[in-house]
């Protein structure tokens, strides 16, 4: 019943953007930080960005995608988004959506290492290629 379902990927070009969203049900979003990884073949996972549950007031994002990258939340909506700019071919990876229940904790934690409790979506191709 709990899912998380990633939308929006797919082949775009060098420069160009790509929004992301990942839809969850079946458990209370609003109560979930959330998070985006990626991970590209023979390489390790990466947390790319990641929210704070409620109102979403802190962030955090990956040195290799500050500037470009964006995360929001709509709880209204159950939805997350990574709104992803001025893209590179080293960001083509299968990209993660990623929900923990929220702590007292830093989402610089939960993004080096979600929890053993996290639900995770079950990914979404992005490949940046000219």
């Amino acid at each position: 019943q709990v899912q998380l379902v990633e939308s929006g990927g797919g082949l775009v070009q060098p420069g160009g953007s790509l929004r992301l969203s990942c839809v969850a049900s079946g458990f209370n979003f609003r109560d979930y930080a959330v998070g985006w990884f990626r991970q590209a073949p023979g390489k390790e996972r990466e947390g790319v960005s990641c929210i704070s549950h409620n109102n979403g007031f802190s962030t955090n994002y990956a040195d290799s995608v500050k500037g470009r990258f964006t995360i929001s939340r709509d709880n209204a909506e159950n939805t997350a988004y990574l709104q992803m700019n001025s893209l590179k071919p080293g960001d083509t990876a299968v990209y993660y959506c990623a929900a923990t229940p929220g702590r007292l904790s830093t989402v610089q934690a939960m993004c080096a290492r979600p929890s053993g409790d996290t639900y995770w979506g079950q990914g979404i191709q992005v490949i940046v290629s000219s």
